[in-house]
């Protein structure tokens, strides 16, 4: 059975810093393209990052550029989310997926989650003073 646990949310003032990470099982991340999303109340789901399997390549939203960086850990299957610099509208709960069946040197998009196979459970990020 396939299981992401994303940890490392909470609550932070503007221009702090959080570490989001993934951890799974039941699969091995590194086989895998990863991405990195995040939701608010009524709104759909957006990519924020995403890496390749081989985890050479990396993709981010324009509105996380230079503050947030994406990566992974294989030796405890683990894909980590550094977000710097946080500003309110980061709020949202943060989301990792698995892009199955995705070339090993590409990015996979940050749009179209239900292209996603796996999901987890989320955690809450909030930005404030």
């Amino acid at each position: 059975q396939v299981q992401l646990v994303e940890s490392g949310g909470g609550l932070v003032q503007p221009g702090g810093s959080l570490r989001l990470s993934c951890e799974a099982s039941g699969i091995t991340l590194g086989d895998y393209a990863t991405a990195w999303f995040r939701q608010t109340p009524g709104k759909e789901r957006e990519g924020v990052a995403s890496i390749s399997q081989r985890g050479d390549n990396y993709r981010y939203a324009d509105s996380v550029k230079g503050r947030f960086t994406i990566s992974r850990d294989n030796t405890v299957n683990t894909v980590h989310l550094q977000m710097n610099s946080l500003e309110p509208e980061d709020t949202a709960v943060y989301y990792c997926g698995v892009y199955m069946m995705f070339p090993p040197t590409m990015t996979p998009p940050l749009y179209g989650p239900n292209s996603y196979n796996y999901w987890g459970q989320g955690t809450q990020v909030t930005v404030s003073s």
